[in-house]
């Protein structure tokens, strides 16, 4: 932050993603009384409340009323229909507005709010829920300085966040990190099947698998070595990693993960244009 005022949050939607960062917000000793949830679900707002003790309401446009950011976090399907009954309120006060929808633009997003307002683009990946994501995030020119820092602060109660420069690069983005978890997860399956194959029980093999990734992962975080350092760390010449390694090299990994990087990429693109109508 770069103002002792901490600004008010209101977020638009209080699903999985929304829950998980006001909640991290909150564990990070962020006020309640300055946030507020809008959500059509009645039972989900009573016990958010209970829980946390921020303001919840029925009415979007209650919600946004005294805000400083609004955080769009509905599904972009309904996107539109949402933002058609909040112009007035938006167009008046003129909040930071923060998308965590994937697929919808910055352009798509102005138009549907019918004026150029501060706007930031958030991607965050679904490790977020356990405090350990990743957000790629693009603002648009209106986007002040102190804003940006409101937006950190945001995006970093839930893990990293990261700025592009260049809108179309949260393409890119969703390739590596928003879809990157279900690469690791794929793997992470192929290599306990692989383990079961070798005479493991499936139980043993998938805990070998599970606790190997985390463990790889965390060496990534916390030592200062590049992944080829590390690899080259674990892979001894003539050795048994050496050989599996000479196994994926030959298969075309590296040449499969960048074409599969390259589909999901293209699909977001698509994705953008389909929900634009």
């Amino acid at each position: 932050m770069t103002s002792s005022a901490k600004p008010s949050i209101a977020f638009i939607g209080a699903g999985n993603m929304a829950g998980a960062i006001l909640r991290g917000l909150l564990h990070q000793g962020y006020p309640a009384d300055l946030i507020w949830a809008a959500d059509p679900g009645a039972e989900k707002l009573q016990a958010l409340a209970s829980e946390t003790g921020i303001n919840t309401t029925q009415d979007n446009t209650q919600a946004i009323a005294a805000a400083d950011v609004v955080v769009l976090a509905v599904k972009p399907q309904v996107m539109q229909q949402v933002l058609a009954s909040l112009q007035a309120s938006l167009n008046e006060h003129r909040p930071l507005v923060v998308s965590i929808a994937a697929g919808l633009t910055c352009d798509t997003l102005q138009e549907w709010m019918a004026g150029r307002l501060p706007l930031v683009r958030s991607m965050p990946n679904t490790p977020s829920l356990l405090g350990v994501g990743v957000a790629g995030l693009f603002a648009t020119a209106e986007v002040e300085d102190e804003q940006k820092a409101w937006v950190e602060q945001i995006s970093e109660a839930v893990g990293q966040a990261f700025w592009v420069e260049d809108e179309a690069q949260l393409e890119a983005v969703t390739a590596v990190s928003g879809s990157g978890p279900a690469y690791y997860f794929l793997f992470t399956e192929a290599l306990a099947a692989a383990g079961k194959e070798l005479g493991l029980s499936e139980e043993l093999a998938l805990k070998l698998a599970e606790n190997t990734a985390a463990g790889a992962g965390q060496m990534l975080l916390q030592t200062e070595d590049s992944p080829e350092a590390l690899r080259a760390k674990v892979t001894s010449p003539g050795g048994t990693t050496a050989e599996a390694i000479a196994s994926f090299e030959a298969g075309g990994l590296r040449e499969l993960v960048a074409k599969s990087a390259r589909a999901a990429a293209e699909r977001a693109r698509s994705l953008s244009e389909e929900l634009k109508g």
